[in-house]
C-alpha cells in the first residue's frame, strides 16, 4: 500500500490585511524531507498551520495523511499533565495497531479461505500490518526510552507534571512524543531549539530515519544540511519562490550563481532601459515639428524625405514599445546583502601589540572563571561552550558592563558594542527610523541607509520598536553596529532570528569587517566554519543534569587555536 503525500493547492491565507501565501501550491511525497527557509515573515510557519489543519486558508485546498504530525510551540496538554500521559499519548496509536492486528489475526482463524469475506479482511489485515511496520509499533516502548535518553530526558520522572518543567525541557518532550509516533508525515517548526549537540545529532538521525513526509521550518543550517532532501526558499527571488532537489551546501552553490544571474539580468534590462530612454528622446527630438535641418540632411532630402521620416517614426515606436513593455516587466532590484562599513581606522602603529583587552584570572561567582584572555585589535574570536558555561557573561565583562573579579584592562580609547540576546529601546513609542537616525545621526543615517542592510523590511520602518518581535529588534540593534561599527564589536548568538540567507551573509561580514570581533554562539553551522581563534568554556556539574543544574563548578578555558 502506498503511503500518502501531503499535497496543497493555491493555498491563499491573508493575515493583517497581508497577503502572508498567496497561491503557494506543494506536494510532499515519502521519503522526501523538504526544508521551508527564508526571512522571518515570508511564511514558513503559517504554510505549516495550514498544512497541518491548525489554521484555515482563506482559499485552496489540502490533502493530508490522517496520522499527520504537527511540532507545536505548546503541546496540547495541560500543566497538570504528566510525562507518562504525553508518553502514553504518543504510543497509544502503536499499541492500538498491536490490538487490532490481534484481533483481526484471530477473526482471520475463524473464516474459513473460500468464505467471501476473508479476501476483504485478509486485505485489512496487510495494511494494518504494514502500517504498524512503519510505526515500529513493536519496538515502541523501548525505543521511547531510547528517544528520551537521545533528548537529554532520559533522568526525567515520568510522574512530572507539565508546568514543573523548564521551557526546554517541555519543547524536547514535545519532540520525543513525535519521534515516537512516527507519523505519515511530520511538519517541524524550529525544531532544534532548546537542544544540544548531541541531542540535535540524535534528532537528525532519527528524521533522516523516518518512512514519511517531513517538513521543516527552520534557522538551523546544519540540521537543514543534514536532514533535508529538498529545499523550498521563500525569500524574494528573480522569479518567486525556488524549489531546489539537495542539500543545504549544495544549493548555497546555485543560489550564489542563482543570484549572481539575477544581478546580471538587473544590470542587463537597466543598461537596456537607458539605451531605450536616449533612442526615443534623440529620435523623437529629430523627429520635432520646425526642427532646423543641418547641411548634411538637406541634401536630396525633398527627395527621401518621406521614406526617411517613416523610418525614424517606425523605430521611435519600436523603441517606445520595447520602453513600455521592460518598464512593466523587468526584474526587481536583488536585496542588497548585509556589509560592515568602513569603521574607525586600525590602531596607530605608535600604540604597539597591546592587546585591546586583556583578562587576568576572572571571577564572576557562580557564572563565569577563567585565567587569561587577550583580545587583539584585529582579533576574531569564537566563544563556544553549552548553556551556563558563562559566554554571555564574558561578553559583558569584555563589554565593562559587568563587574568582574581580577585584572580587566582595556585600551583608551576604546569603542565597545554589544549585541546582546534580548534588546530593549529606552524610547519604545519612537519609530524604527527615527530610532536609527537618532542613534546615528543624520548624517550617518543617510550615508547607510537603514533599507540598504537588508535586516528590517520597508514596511517596518514607521513601527514603534515596542511593537516590534524580539528578533525585529534584535536587527534593529544589529543594523545600528552595522552601519557605524566599533573597535570592539561583541555579538551574542548574532544568528538567532535571522534567516540562512542573512546569517550566510553576517559571516561573510565578519571576515573583513573593521576592528576586533568577538562571537558568542551555539550555531553549528557558524562553529564548523570558523577561520579565527576559538575559546571554548566548559563546565563540571555537581548537581542534576541539563535544565535542572543548580550547582557548577567551572572548568578552566579551553584555547582553540
Amino acid at each position: 500500500m502506498p503511503r500518502p503525500a501531503l499535497l496543497a493547492h493555491d493555498l491563499v491565507r491573508v493575515l493583517g490585511g497581508r497577503r502572508v501565501l498567496d497561491g503557494v501550491s506543494l506536494t510532499a511525497s515519502p521519503g522526501h524531507r523538504i526544508g521551508l527557509i527564508g526571512e522571518n515573515g515570508v511564511g514558513k510557519s503559517t504554510l505549516l498551520r495550514v498544512l497541518a489543519g491548525v489554521d484555515t486558508p482563506d482559499s485552496g485546498s489540502v490533502t493530508r495523511p490522517g496520522d499527520l504530525g504537527f511540532l507545536h510551540q505548546e503541546m496540547p496538554f495541560d500543566a497538570g499533565s504528566t510525562v507518562a500521559a504525553v508518553l502514553d499519548d504518543a504510543l497509544r496509536e502503536s499499541r492500538e495497531d498491536l490490538a487490532e492486528l490481534e484481533r483481526l489475526g484471530e477473526e482471520l482463524a475463524r473464516v474459513p479461505e473460500g468464505d467471501p469475506g476473508h479476501a476483504d479482511l485478509l486485505d485489512t489485515y496487510g495494511r494494518r500490518l504494514e502500517q504498524a511496520q512503519d510505526r515500529q509499533a513493536w519496538d515502541a516502548g523501548r525505543r521511547a526510552a531510547l528517544v528520551l535518553d537521545g533528548l537529554g530526558l532520559g533522568a526525567l520522572g515520568h510522574d512530572r507534571t507539565l508546568g514543573s518543567l523548564s521551557g526546554g525541557q517541555r519543547g524536547r518532550l514535545a519532540v520525543a512524543a513525535l519521534l515516537v509516533r512516527r507519523p505519515s508525515a511530520l511538519l517541524l517548526d524550529e525544531p532544534t531549539n532548546h537542544l544540544d549537540d548531541a541531542a540535535a545529532g540524535f534528532l537528525e538521525e532519527q528524521v533522516r530515519g523516518l518512512a514519511g513526509t517531513v517538513l521543516v521550518a527552520g534557522h538551523d543550517r546544519a540540521f537543514l544540511d543534514a536532514v533535508c532532501t529538498d529545499l523550498i526558499d521563500l525569500d524574494p527571488a528573480a522569479d518567486g519562490p525556488v524549489r531546489f532537489g539537495g542539500t543545504y551546501s549544495a544549493y548555497l552553490g546555485e543560489k550564489r550563481a542563482e543570484r549572481a544571474r539575477w544581478e546580471r539580468r538587473y544590470a542587463e534590462e537597466l543598461r537596456e532601459l537607458a539605451e531605450l530612454r536616449h533612442a526615443a528622446g534623440v529620435t523623437a527630438h529629430r523627429l520635432a515639428p520646425g526642427r532646423e535641418r543641418r547641411d548634411h540632411e538637406k541634401m536630396g532630402y525633398g527627395h527621401r524625405a518621406g521614406r526617411v521620416q517613416n523610418q525614424i517614426s517606425r523605430r521611435v515606436r519600436s523603441a517606445t514599445r520595447r520602453l513600455e513593455e521592460l518598464e512593466r516587466t523587468r526584474v526587481a532590484e536583488p536585496p542588497r546583502p548585509l556589509r560592515f562599513t568602513a569603521g574607525e581606522p586600525a590602531a596607530p602603529a605608535q600604540e604597539g601589540p597591546q592587546p585591546l583587552v586583556s583578562l587576568r584570572d576572572v571571577r564572576v561567582p557562580g557564572r563565569l572563571a577563567l585565567g587569561a584572555l587577550d583580545v587583539t585589535a584585529t582579533d576574531r574570536l569564537l566563544v563556544t561552550g553549552g548553556n551556563g558555561t558563562g559566554k554571555s557573561t564574558l561578553l559583558a565583562v569584555l563589554a565593562g558592563r559587568l563587574a568582574a573579579e581580577g585584572e580587566v584592562r582595556r585600551r583608551r580609547p576604546l569603542t565597545v558594542g554589544l549585541l546582546t540576546q534580548d534588546t530593549v529601546f529606552g524610547r519604545p513609542g519612537r519609530t524604527v527610523r527615527d530610532t536609527y537616525e537618532q542613534a546615528l545621526g543624520a548624517e550617518r543615517a543617510e550615508m547607510v541607509p537603514l533599507t540598504s542592510l537588508g535586516l528590517l523590511h520597508e514596511t517596518d520602518l514607521g513601527k514603534p520598536v515596542g511593537q516590534l518581535s524580539v528578533g525585529q529588534r534584535r536587527r534593529l540593534a544589529l543594523a545600528l553596529l552595522v552601519a557605524r561599527p566599533p573597535r570592539l564589536l561583541l555579538l551574542d548568538e548574532p544568528t538567532n532570528h535571522l534567516s540562512p540567507t542573512l546569517c550566510d551573509e553576517l559571516e561573510a561580514a565578519l571576515g573583513p569587517g573593521p576592528g576586533a570581533i568577538v562571537v558568542a554562539s551555539h550555531d553549528r553551522w557558524l562553529r564548523k566554519r570558523w577561520q579565527g581563534r576559538e575559546v571554548r568554556l566548559e563546565q563540571g556539574l555537581t548537581g542534576p543534569s541539563g535544565d535542572d543544574a543548580c550547582t557548577r563548578r567551572q572548568s578552566p578555558v579551553k584555547m582553540v587555536m
